[in-house]
């Protein structure tokens, strides 16, 4: 590989880990071609982009990007065959090799970067599968938030016609 290309895919790099907030480091080596290609399907049906990097590429890639996104935590687990999975879920590529480990040993997660949040080992896989999604969070808050307001105007509708009969009504569903 050329200087002009390494440049490149540095670049290319930095502009990944800057834009996603959430990426594995991952090892799958001793894998068989056959399980890589399958789990590489896997993670494209679900928007999570695999690629396979040098460790020093990625590495000076993260080195260049700005100091708060903490990517110095992850430089320890750049080491031996590593791959990347890119994803816009934090939970997703977790689930995908929770998943796929009911048939085989790997993939191994050396490190996760979640929104500046670091996770190293393997042992985390439960810990990253169990994270509720940014849509799972907002469903919450709006339930959360549309309790009170249903309470009130099923209060209103069965308390009768005066302040009274509202109070009583939401005391007694209290």
């Amino acid at each position: 590989m050329t200087r002009q290309e390494k440049a490149a895919v540095i670049e290319e790099l930095k502009q990944k880990f800057e834009s996603t907030a959430f990426f594995y480091v991952t090892d799958s080596s001793a894998m068989t071609v056959e399980q890589v290609n399958k789990l590489r399907r896997l993670f494209h049906e679900k928007g999570i982009e695999m690629r396979v990097v040098k460790n020093t590429l990625a590495r000076k890639a993260m080195e260049s990007a700005s100091p708060e996104k903490n990517f110095v935590a992850v430089f320890d687990s750049l080491k031996g065959p590593t791959a990347i999975l890119f994803t816009d879920t934090a939970n997703l590529p977790a689930k995908v090799i929770k998943e796929f480990r009911k048939e085989s040993d790997k993939p191994i997660i050396k490190a996760a970067y979640i929104d500046s949040d670091v996770f190293i080992g393997d042992e985390n896989l439960e810990v990253l599968a169990s994270l509720k999604s940014k849509e799972d969070l907002l469903g919450e808050l709006l339930t959360l938030l549309g309790s009170p307001m249903s309470n009130l105007l099923s209060a209103l509708g069965s308390g009768g016609q005066d302040v009274m009969g509202v109070l009583k009504a939401l005391e007694e569903r209290g």
